[in-house]
């Protein structure tokens, strides 16, 4: 299964914060493998992986394709694809109760901007 992509994307500054959070805020580490990056003015594309590690022991290997709209050196729309059932295999117990219980007001329907 895929994670929910641009039906799931962040906008703005603290949109963008909000959705890091979700992620990462519960994480004892966090460490981003480089990939292939793609830019075609505004838009930027980025395959890479992600080692995301909890107090309670488990590890996860994350695959990851990033697309942001970047305007002025800032940020603007973030997106991301990756595959719910590996992570959901590979994090704790809770991770999936967590997330249903986590901040969701930074989630914006970026279909149409595909």
């Amino acid at each position: 299964t895929m994670s929910p992509g641009p039906r799931a994307a962040s906008v703005g500054p603290t949109g963008i914060v909000k959705r890091l959070k979700v992620g990462l805020e519960s994480l004892t580490s966090y460490e981003n493998h480089e990939g292939l990056l793609l830019c075609d003015g505004s838009d930027a594309m980025y395959e890479h992986s992600e080692t995301w590690r909890w107090a309670s022991g488990e590890t996860a290997l994350l695959n990851f394709v990033t697309v942001h709209k970047v305007v002025d050196g800032t940020i603007t729309v973030w997106k991301d694809y990756w595959d719910m059932g590996s992570m959901t295999a590979q994090a704790p117990p809770t991770w999936l109760e967590d997330l249903a219980s986590a901040d969701t007001s930074w989630i914006f329907d970026a279909s149409g901007l595909i």
